[in-house]
C-alpha cells in the first residue's frame, strides 16, 4: 500500500530523490522522538499518580499508624453528646477503690474525737466499725546487701588451704534474681534506653551499674527464659487459632523483620533477616489451626478455607478506592465499605449475644457474600486501574474472607496481633533496633513473656523473677502456658 508523502504530491514530485530520502529520514526520526516522549509522558503521568496516592496515604485508608497522620486530617465526626453531664449516672452501680487488707497495713493510726461536737461533752470509748482512710506511700528504697564471706581455711594436718563456697542459687555477679527482672523489664516492657535504666537504678533504687553490666543481666534473663519460650512455640503451633503480624526492625544497621504470633493466651515473638514464607512456617509449623493475618504473600501458602483475611485491612483499602477520586472507583469503594459495615454490625451482636452464630452464618452466606462478590466483580472491570487490581486479588483469595463466619473463636480482624506488635514497634522508633542477634534474642524471650503474662493477669516481674532465680538455682522454671494448659498452678515469686 502506497504511503502519503509528508509534503502536497505536487510540490513532493518536483524534489530530487535524495531530498525525499532526507525528508523521510527526518521525518522517520520526529516519529519516533515524539512516540518515545509521549512514552515518557505516559510513565510520569504514573509515577506522579503514585506519588499522589502515597501523598494522601493515612491510617484511615493504609496501613500507616495514626502516629503519621497530619496535623490537618479529617477524622471521622465524634458521636452526638447525650447532652448529659460527665461521670456516673443517676442509678449507676458504685465503682470505689477496694481498700488494702488489714494485714497487708503497716500502721494503725485511731482518730477518736475528744469532745461532742454539739455540746462539748467529753467522749470516751471505741467505734466497733471506724470509718477507715488509707494513705499509700512509697517509703525511700534502699536496696538490700548480703555479703557473703569466703572464708579459706589451712588445713593443720597437710597445709593445704581450702576455700568456702557461695550457697546454691547466689548469682556470682553482684545482683540478685529480682534485681535483674527489674532491670530487664524497664527496657523490655517500659522501652527504656541502657542509659535510661542505668540513670533510673541510680535515682530511684539508689544502685549504681553500668550499661555493660545491664546488657549482661539481659542475656542471663533471656537465657532464663529460654525453656519456657520454646515451650510457648510449641504451644502456639497446636492452637486452633493464630493471628500472625510481622514488623520490620533494625539488627546490627541491617534490615530485619520482627513476627508475632498471637493465641488467646500466649504471644511468640521472632527476629528472622526474612520476610517470607519459611519464616510463617517455622512458627505455625505442621499442626496449626486457622491462621488470621493480612494480604502479605508469605501467608499465600496457607489454605484459603484455613486462612482469614483482616477485615480491618480490607475497610482501609476500601477507603482508599474512595479516595482516589475516580469515579467507578469511588462507587465500589463505597459500596463495598458499605458491606463490611453491615458485616460488622452483625459481627458485634453476635459478640453481645443478642445474634446466634448460626443466624449469622445464615445472613452472610445467603444474602451479603453473593453481593459483596458480585461488587468485587464490578470493581474488577471498573477503569481505576488500582482499584480493579485490589478487586481481581480479592477475588482469587474470595473464600478466606469468611472463615471467621464458619469457625468458632476466629476473629474477623487481625487487631490482637495488632494491638500486641504495638508495644514493640513503639521501642523500635525509640531503640532502633539492636545491635547484635544476642540483642536479638534478649527481645524476643521478653516481648513474648511480657505480651503472654499481660494476657493471662499474671504479674510480670515475680514470673521473670522466678525464672531467673530458677536458672541461678539450676531448676527447672515456671511455665508461661496458662494454668489451665499446664494442669499447675501460677508460680509466683516468693
Amino acid at each position: 500500500m502506497r504511503k502519503e508523502p509528508p509534503l502536497p504530491q505536487d510540490v513532493w514530485d518536483k524534489l530530487a530523490p535524495d531530498a525525499q530520502a532526507a525528508i523521510l529520514l527526518l521525518v522517520q526520526r520526529y516519529q519516533q522522538t515524539i512516540a518515545a516522549l509521549q512514552q515518557q509522558v505516559t510513565q510520569l503521568k504514573g509515577q506522579l499518580a503514585q506519588l499522589q496516592t502515597r501523598l494522601h496515604q493515612n491510617s484511615q485508608n493504609s496501613s500507616r499508624p495514626p502516629s503519621t497522620d497530619p496535623p490537618g486530617l479529617k477524622r471521622s465526626p465524634p458521636p452526638q453528646r447525650s447532652g448529659r453531664k460527665r461521670g456516673g449516672q443517676p442509678g449507676h452501680s458504685r465503682h470505689e477503690r477496694a481498700l488494702v487488707p488489714p494485714d497487708r497495713v503497716q500502721e494503725t493510726v485511731p482518730c477518736k474525737p475528744a469532745a461532742c461536737r454539739r455540746c462539748g461533752a467529753t467522749l470516751h470509748g471505741s467505734d466497733a466499725e471506724p470509718l477507715r482512710h488509707q494513705v499509700i506511700e512509697l517509703p525511700p528504697i534502699a536496696p538490700h546487701v548480703t555479703e557473703y564471706q569466703l572464708h579459706r581455711l589451712v588445713c593443720p594436718h597437710c597445709g593445704t588451704s581450702t576455700c568456702g563456697q557461695l550457697p546454691g542459687g547466689v548469682p556470682r555477679g553482684r545482683f540478685g534474681p529480682r534485681l535483674q527482672g527489674v532491670l530487664s523489664l524497664l527496657s523490655g516492657a517500659y522501652r527504656l534506653s541502657k542509659r535510661m535504666v542505668e540513670t533510673l537504678s541510680s535515682d530511684l533504687l539508689g544502685i549504681e551499674i553500668s550499661t555493660g553490666e545491664i546488657c549482661a543481666l539481659e542475656q542471663a534473663s533471656a537465657a532464663a527464659l529460654d525453656a519456657p519460650v520454646a515451650e510457648a512455640r510449641q504451644y502456639v503451633q497446636q492452637q486452633e487459632s493464630v493471628g500472625m503480624d510481622e514488623t520490620s526492625w533494625r539488627q546490627n544497621g541491617g534490615r530485619a523483620w520482627l513476627w508475632i504470633a498471637v493465641t488467646t493466651w500466649v504471644s511468640v515473638f521472632a527476629i528472622r533477616l526474612s520476610r517470607g514464607a519459611q519464616v510463617a512456617r517455622e512458627m505455625l509449623g505442621d499442626a496449626f489451626g486457622r491462621v488470621t493475618s493480612d494480604r502479605w504473600s508469605a501467608y499465600h501458602w496457607i489454605p484459603l478455607l484455613e486462612r482469614q483475611l483482616c477485615w480491618a485491612h480490607l475497610r482501609r483499602e476500601f477507603q482508599a478506592m474512595i479516595d482516589r477520586g475516580t469515579t467507578g472507583g469511588r462507587a465500589i469503594g463505597a459500596r463495598l465499605l458499605g458491606h463490611s459495615d453491615v458485616l460488622f454490625g452483625w459481627w458485634h451482636r453476635v459478640r453481645d449475644s443478642t445474634l446466634s452464630r448460626a443466624t449469622l452464618h445464615d445472613y452472610v452466606m445467603r444474602l451479603l457474600r453473593p453481593a459483596f462478590r458480585e461488587d468485587l466483580e464490578a470493581g474488577a472491570r471498573c477503569r481505576c486501574a488500582k482499584t480493579a487490581a485490589t478487586c481481581r486479588e480479592l477475588l482469587k483469595v474470595e473464600p478466606a474472607l469468611w472463615t471467621f463466619v464458619r469457625h468458632a473463636g476466629v476473629e474477623p480482624t487481625n487487631n490482637a496481633a495488632e494491638r500486641t506488635l504495638r508495644h514493640a514497634v513503639l521501642w523500635r522508633k525509640a531503640s532502633h533496633g539492636t545491635d547484635s542477634e544476642a540483642g536479638s534474642h534478649f527481645v524476643e524471650n521478653i516481648l513474648t513473656a511480657v505480651a503472654s503474662c499481660r494476657q493471662q493477669g499474671r504479674n510480670v516481674l515475680d514470673y521473670l523473677t522466678c525464672c531467673c532465680a530458677a536458672a541461678l538455682a539450676g531448676d527447672a522454671p515456671p511455665s508461661l502456658l496458662p494454668p489451665q494448659a499446664t494442669g499447675q498452678p501460677t508460680l509466683q515469686a516468693a
